[in-house]
């Protein structure tokens, strides 16, 4: 990139990227490096299906758009690729902001790629700093946004954490970081991180001059952006933007004696280069624990140090505003931990709450235009107006909760993608607090069988004890909670939730309990499940450990079911003799379910998000032992 007048560069750099332009490298395809023309239909689809193609690629599309910006913004694009608005764009804040692409060197040496939009005016103006998300494009995935806040009137200083970002092998010439490759290796939100994030501020307090600072964050930006928050030594973060977030990494990825194992897989294999170059020697370490179920100890310490909910009482006592937003099918950073930490928080504080899986709300709207608003962005700008740039706006008057309601937009099957498309928005529901969310529970009773072939147990009522139901073991089976981390829930969001039919699970490798059908109150909703659920049972093994997985489905007259919610746990020292009470609290959900529907509650002993313990072959037994019911409880709303 050139030298900008706006901004001092730094005088040395790591180095460049093979090719004759600083951009090779950021495109997802090595052999097509042209910068593409974008068609209405490209960003149609962006919108629709989100930037993620799959759990570890991104849309070409959104990356050649990106690149498309910085070249418009640094002067070097070929040939007017970009559509008119989007030109008019770049040159507006080109007109109105001194560009700059510095080297930041962090304490020990460590130089992260960087970009920054310095206002031309005297007036005092805030900055946004944004560290990007877990990506091989680093900070220029989501220039977009970067200019949207330029003309909202902010600075802007965006990052790449250090280790992140493509580097590749070239032959002759060895590994070949990218230009929005920061040096050094991931820390994973570590001490290292922190630091960064401080001396990050350093340099916009330096060539800036902010009035006050905000940290914005995506995914991992948005975790380094609290964590930030929490461990600058001088608290000089004013509010925190935390979208598709987490508070407590352990409970995300460890919990219930179960490893997050996809999770944790595609996340390494999206560094942008090779395991052995983008980890130290420790973190791979620890990382081969966590996969091996080895020293799970150190492990859990290990990201304890990395989650904001270890520091929130700094957080409290800065009194640092923060906006979260997360997904109730979130399948990285399950949506339990980030509500625990919201409710223990003190500070001025939101959560929303959406449809869908991580980065599905707002990963399109921070990379493409939209025809009408992005909800999920507004808002967050919103905040940041409120909160750094005193706008007097709707932020004073907002509920600190606001969930959206599973599934309850209206869609339409477009005659000639035979798609569904969202004509009406699913409904949202703003409460006072976490705790207003649930205002009553329900016990539904596991029992021995639902009808007179015993093939299934029902869910009733009254309770009923001293039942047993087996089932081999070690077996996958249809009933899973997704398909694929992220591409799932993304579908959701646009109006397309999986759908199970439920006559093609097995009951040799699961048990089933079904409710009768449910009558529909004067709104048209049998149940408006809003919380957390509960479930208890007594369970034996004849392995000396299991794994069990609940899901709870809401199944239609046609036998087909849609996912409420499910959550994992491992048992272990497992007596086969012996009746072993397990509870466990299900991811929290905001469901209605329709009149005529059933509930379904469903037990396994595989997923393929989580690791399990279950031997293959053996007998899994879930009882209902005298004195002590098995039980689902409900959360209402």
């Amino acid at each position: 990139m050139p030298e900008f007048s706006g901004i001092p560069q730094e005088s040395t750099g790591p180095a460049r990227p093979v090719g004759d332009s600083e951009r090779t490298g950021f495109v997802s395809n090595p052999q097509d490096d042209a910068v593409s023309t974008f068609t209405a239909a490209q960003l149609s689809r962006i919108a629709r299906h989100g930037i993620h193609t799959s759990p570890t690629s991104i849309d070409p599309a959104a990356v050649h758009l990106a690149e498309a910006l910085i070249a418009a913004l640094d002067g070097t694009a070929e040939q007017p690729t970009l559509p008119p608005d989007l030109r008019e764009l770049t040159e507006r804040v080109r007109q109105a902001a001194d560009l700059g692409f510095p080297r930041i060197t962090a304490r020990d040496g460590v130089r992260l790629s960087a970009f920054s939009i310095r206002l031309r005016t005297d007036e005092p103006r805030p900055v946004v700093i944004v560290p990007s998300g877990w990506t091989p494009f680093g900070w220029g995935l989501f220039a977009y946004t970067y200019l949207q806040l330029a003309l909202r009137g902010y600075h802007v200083l965006a990052y790449t954490p250090r280790g992140l970002g493509t580097t590749t092998f070239v032959p002759g010439k060895g590994y070949v970081d990218g230009p929005f490759t920061s040096g050094g290796t991931i820390d994973v939100a570590g001490p290292a991180d922190w630091a960064d994030g401080s001396t990050v501020i350093d340099y916009a307090r330096q060539h800036l001059s902010p009035s006050r600072i905000a940290f914005l964050g995506e995914s991992y930006g948005s975790g380094i952006s609290q964590l930030v928050a929490a461990k600058d030594p001088d608290g000089r973060v004013d509010a925190v933007v935390a979208l598709s977030t987490w508070g407590d990494l352990a409970t995300s990825l460890l919990q219930g004696g179960t490893r997050h194992l996809a999770a944790v897989t595609l996340l390494v294999d999206f560094t942008g280069g090779p395991v052995e170059r983008k980890f130290d020697a420790p973190t791979r370490q620890l990382l081969a624990d966590f996969r091996a179920g080895e020293n799970l100890g150190a492990v859990e310490s290990w990201l304890k140090e990395r989650s904001p909910a270890s520091y929130r009482d700094t957080t409290n006592a800065r009194e640092v505003p923060t906006f979260f937003s997360n997904t109730w099918h979130e399948t990285l950073f399950p949506a339990n931990q980030v509500i625990e930490h919201f409710d223990a928080l003190t500070v001025p504080k939101h959560l929303n709450l959406w449809i869908g899986d991580h980065a599905a709300p707002e990963g399109a709207g921070l990379t493409i235009p939209f025809s009408g608003p992005n909800t999920p962005v507004e808002e967050a700008f919103a905040w940041l107006d409120h909160h750094v740039r005193d706008v007097g706006n709707d932020v004073p008057g907002w509920s600190p909760v606001s969930s959206q309601i599973m599934f309850t937009y209206e869609t339409r099957t477009d005659p000639r993608s035979r798609k569904a498309e969202i004509v009406a928005p699913a409904a949202r529901e703003p409460k006072p607090s976490w705790e207003a969310v649930t205002t009553a529970t329900e016990r539904w009773y596991l029992t021995a069988a639902a009808s007179d072939d015993g093939r299934d147990g029902g869910l009733a009522t009254e309770a009923e004890t001293g039942w047993r139901r087996e089932f081999t073991a070690g077996q996958p089976t249809e009933a899973v909670a997704v398909d694929a981390p992220m591409t799932t829930g993304q579908a959701e969001w646009n109006g397309t939730p999986k759908t199970y039919v439920t006559e093609k699970f097995d009951r040799q490798y699961l048990a089933v309990w079904t409710s009768a059908p449910l009558t529909a109150d004067g709104e048209g909703a049998a149940r408006r499940i809003r919380g957390i659920p509960e479930l208890t049972l007594g369970v034996r093994s004849t392995a000396p450990a299991t794994t069990l997985v609940a899901y709870l489905f809401d199944v239609g007259p046609d036998d087909t079911g849609r996912i409420v919610t499910h959550e994992p746990l491992t048992l272990t020292d497992l007596d086969p003799d012996q009746d072993r009470d397990a509870t466990w609290r299900l991811q929290a959900a905001g469901y209605d379910v329709a009149g005529g529907h059933r509930l379904m509650l469903v037990v396994t002993s595989k997923d393929p998000l989580y690791s399990d313990a279950s031997v293959d072959g053996s007998t899994t037994t879930i009882t209902s032992p005298d004195g002590s019911a098995a039980v689902l409880t409900l959360p209402l709303g």
